[in-house]
C-alpha cells in the first residue's frame, strides 16, 4: 500500500537543514499528509528559515514528487502551484497501469487541479523540477492567469509562460472569455438528499467545459468518510483536457490516501456530444476494483 509518510521521511533525510525538515514533516503529518502548505505555514517557514516563497517552493520539489504514482515510467516529477493567497499546492505525475498512456496526469496538471479542487481562484506561478512539456504548456494556457503566469525551474526562474509557448493558441481564439479558475456554475439540477451525490453534482457544476459543454463531476468517499471530488477541466486544444475521474484520483493521492482506500464512487454527467462514463468506469476498476455509480442528466 502507498505510504506517503514513509516516502516523505526518506526525502527529508536528504535535506541539509534538519530542523526545517522536522518542522515540515510535523506540519504535513498534522494535516494527514495532504500535499499543501497554507499561506500561514508558508509565511512561518519563510520568516523562520529566511526563505523566499520562490526558494521554499524549489526546496519542496522532492517532497511534492513523493506523491507521484509511476508504475510505468518509475520517473517522478514534482510541481508546486503558487496561489494568489500565498498558499502552495503540491502536484506530481500520476500513471495508471493497465490503462492507456493518455490517462497519465502530468505534474503541472496535478498541482493545478489540486489547487482548483481546494478552492483556489488564481495561480501566480508554477515551480517544477523539469522544463514543462508542450502538453503542460498548452494546459497552463487555459488559466485565467496565463498571460502573467511565471514558471520557476531549478536552473531558471521567473520566466513567463509566453516564453515557453510563443504565438499560442488558446481560449481567445475560440472567443471563450471564462477561463480556468474563474467562477463556474453550469446550473445542473438534481433532486436528492444524498450528500455524496450532491458533491458530485457540485463538481459537475464547477466543470470548465466551454468547448464541448460536457459537464461532469466525480465524488469519491474514502474508508474513513473523507470525500474527494473532481471536476472536468477542458482545454482549447482538446487533448490536454483532464477528465473529472483523473482529477479526483489525483486528489486522493495529494490528500495523502491510497487508491485502495476508496469505498464509494459517484459520477454525475451532462453528456453533450461525448461521454466520459466508460473511461471513468474502466479507470476506477483498474485503480481500486470498484464499480462506479453513474447518474446521467439530460
Amino acid at each position: 500500500m502507498f505510504s506517503i509518510s514513509t516516502r516523505i521521511e526518506e526525502a527529508l533525510q536528504q535535506f541539509e537543514n534538519k530542523d526545517f525538515a522536522q518542522q515540515l514533516f510535523t506540519c504535513l503529518a498534522e494535516q494527514h499528509f495532504a500535499g499543501y502548505l497554507s499561506s500561514n505555514n508558508v509565511q512561518t517557514f519563510c520568516q523562520k528559515y529566511q526563505f523566499t516563497t520562490q526558494s521554499l517552493a524549489l526546496i519542496l520539489l522532492p517532497v511534492a514528487a513523493c506523491y507521484a504514482h509511476t508504475p510505468i515510467s518509475q520517473f517522478r516529477v514534482g510541481a508546486i502551484a503558487h496561489c494568489e493567497d500565498g498558499s502552495l499546492y503540491f502536484g506530481a505525475n500520476q500513471e495508471f497501469q493497465g490503462s492507456i498512456i493518455q490517462q497519465t496526469i502530468h505534474a503541472e496538471q496535478s498541482a493545478i487541479s489540486h489547487a482548483l479542487t481546494q478552492g483556489a481562484t488564481k495561480i501566480q506561478a508554477i515551480t517544477v523540477n523539469y522544463t514543462p512539456c508542450g502538453h503542460c504548456r498548452q494546459f497552463m494556457n487555459e488559466l485565467n492567469s496565463a498571460e502573467e503566469l511565471l514558471i520557476h525551474l531549478p536552473h531558471s526562474q521567473s520566466n513567463k509562460l509566453s516564453q515557453y509557448l510563443p504565438d499560442a493558441f488558446g481560449p481567445k481564439d475560440l472567443d471563450i472569455h471564462t477561463r480556468l479558475f474563474d467562477k463556474h456554475d453550469n446550473k445542473l439540477q438534481l433532486t436528492t438528499k444524498n450528500a455524496l451525490i450532491l458533491t458530485a453534482l457540485q463538481a459537475a457544476n464547477q466543470s470548465h467545459a466551454p468547448y464541448s459543454r460536457n459537464y461532469h463531476g466525480i465524488a469519491l468517499k474514502m474508508q474513513n468518510g473523507h470525500v474527494v471530488h473532481g471536476s472536468y477541466i477542458e482545454n482549447a486544444a482538446f487533448n490536454p483536457s483532464l477528465p473529472a475521474m483523473q482529477v479526483a484520483l489525483n486528489g486522493v493521492r495529494l490528500q495523502g490516501y491510497d487508491f485502495a482506500e476508496i469505498q464509494q464512487a459517484i459520477m454525475v454527467e451532462h453528456a453533450h456530444h461525448l461521454s466520459y462514463r466508460h473511461m471513468s468506469e474502466t479507470l476506477l476498476r483498474l485503480t481500486c476494483q470498484l464499480e462506479l455509480n453513474y447518474i446521467g442528466l439530460s
